[in-house]
């Protein structure tokens, strides 16, 4: 079974689809003959969107949290996120009953600042700067205690991240490639890592915003490079490329691809035209890859992770002038 150095491993994802049970939903797989038509491939939507708190960070979140100790969870959680994990923490957070404290930066989605607080976390914003971000989280986790559950760089959360292609495998058992979304790495990662226990076949691609491609660049040069200003309309997606993440997707993934910022637009606006989902722009990024032109995924049957479906309606990118 797969195991890295990072020391994720197949049983690691077993133990956290077992611990997560009945705490998350299991999420459905749509299709849709329009969209196989346009694209000229079987396509497969996992949709995380209708995930708890709208997207899979509810899993890895939720695994973390309940993963710790008595001890380690007295003092409550803390985190730094865009948005999504934040609010994933705060809802497991609240499930086992400890605090959770949140740094966002300034810019983040008056939606995933709503959804932080409906879950009731403690909010501190910063810069949007990953810099700002950590720091104000080292100042957090001195002031009250807090155990940090990093939004990716974390075995349990990737583990738990790990559990929706265990289901999407479990849906659709002969897939022929995977598309995934890419920001930090832990859903890739984790993606990666159940794939090749499941059906070592299976080719897994990350998909990741051309303006923010450190995963597709660190993989080519077989190292880590940061990204240093992201700059896309997939908020979700400008985290720079976590070590224990990447560790796993330099050994197990396939490919890493990158579209741009209209070309994911294009695809928020036929998901919601077509398959009548609310998704945002990090869920897209996926089909985004196939509304390019790709022949080596024509007739293919292919899984697509919708990751997510927290934005703002009141700001949807094509009724909104630049």
């Amino acid at each position: 079974m797969p195991d890295t150095s990072t020391g994720l491993t197949w049983s690691l994802v077993q133990e956290a689809r077992e611990r997560i049970a009945g705490k998350v939903s299991v999420t459905p797989t749509l299709t849709s003959s329009t969209l196989d038509a346009e694209a000229g491939a079987h396509l497969y939507f996992k949709c995380e969107s209708f995930q708890k708190s709208g997207s899979f960070k509810a899993r890895g979140a939720t695994n973390a949290v309940f993963a710790l100790s008595p001890e380690q969870a007295r003092s409550g959680v803390a985190t730094h996120s865009s948005g999504n994990h934040a609010a994933a923490l705060a809802r497991a957070a609240r499930l086992r009953g400890v605090p959770a404290y949140i740094v966002m930066p300034d810019n983040s989605p008056q939606a995933k600042r709503a959804a932080v607080a409906r879950y009731g976390g403690e909010i501190t914003y910063c810069q949007a700067t990953l810099a700002a971000r950590e720091s104000a989280a080292r100042e957090l986790l001195a002031a009250t205690g807090a155990t940090l559950i990093h939004p990716y760089d974390d075995l349990a959360v990737m583990a738990g991240q790990a559990t929706a292609a265990v289901e999407l495998l479990a849906q659709v058992p002969d897939l022929d490639v995977i598309l995934c979304p890419v920001g930090g790495g832990g859903l890739l990662g984790g993606t990666a890592v159940a794939a090749r226990a499941l059906k070592p076949a299976v080719r897994v691609i990350g998909v990741e915003p051309s303006g923010a491609d450190d995963a597709a660049r660190s993989l080519r040069a077989g190292r880590i490079i940061a990204s240093v200003k992201p700059d896309t309309i997939a908020d979700g997606l400008r985290a720079t490329l976590g070590e224990r993440p990447f560790a796993v997707i330099r050994n197990l993934v396939d490919d890493i691809t990158t579209v741009t910022d209209p070309l994911i637009v294009r695809a928020m606006r036929r998901l919601f035209e077509v398959m009548k989902i609310v998704v945002e722009p990090s869920g897209a990024v996926p089909y985004a890859a196939l509304l390019d032109e790709r022949p080596a995924l024509r007739g293919r049957r292919i899984g697509l992770i919708v990751s997510g479906g927290n934005l703002d309606l009141e700001r949807l990118p094509w009724t909104v002038a630049p």
